[in-house]
């Protein structure tokens, strides 16, 4: 039995859960939610918790169990708290700045790199070399500062270019073994 699967996903107050056949809703404070869900798949509601039955015991439904929960789970965390997922950049004359909803970086390119969000992606640049990306949906927030980093990946030699938070890059030594 999948251990994260059989956990019920506690639904706080303040948050609907629709569950229509493979079709889940969840709308909440920040927002609404809705995904569609693997067929084999079994979604209750009962007394404020969502539970995942599975129909067998093979490998495709052992993988699908624990997935289709986890996602519940980020659904109704999404619509309640949000996610943030923080950016850093760091290099001589690297910065970001925001006009308007677009975000532009200026990464030692030609041009300016202009980023048009997603709805229900939000930007924020509390200081020039910090980006943060906010939204209810988590896999369109690590989709979309996964797109503003690799717009410059930070580079092993010298460390330059846009990091996620708290991120370490392995650094290698130079041309004469310098450190």
């Amino acid at each position: 039995m999948s251990r994260i699967g059989k956990m019920p996903v506690q639904v706080p107050d303040g948050v609907e859960v629709g569950v229509n056949g493979q079709v889940v809703t969840v709308r909440g404070p920040k927002g609404t939610l809705t995904q569609e869900f693997h067929p084999d798949m079994v979604i209750a509601l009962e007394d404020n918790a969502l539970t995942v039955e599975r129909p067998g015991n093979d490998k495709a439904h052992r993988a699908l169990h624990g997935l289709t929960r986890s996602l519940l789970a980020n659904m109704v965390e999404g619509v309640t708290k949000g996610y943030q997922r923080d950016l850093e950049i760091s290099g001589v004359g690297y910065r970001a700045a925001k006009q308007g909803n677009t975000l532009v970086l200026s990464m030692g390119y030609s041009h300016p790199v202009e980023i048009e969000p997603e709805p229900g992606i939000e930007f924020e640049v509390p200081a020039p070399t910090r980006i943060s990306v906010k939204g209810i949906d988590k896999q369109l927030v690590g989709e979309t500062a996964a797109q503003i980093r690799a717009v410059r990946p930070p580079e092993p030699y010298l460390g330059k270019g846009i990091r996620y938070a708290g991120e370490q890059i392995r650094r290698k030594a130079g041309k004469a073994g310098k450190v």
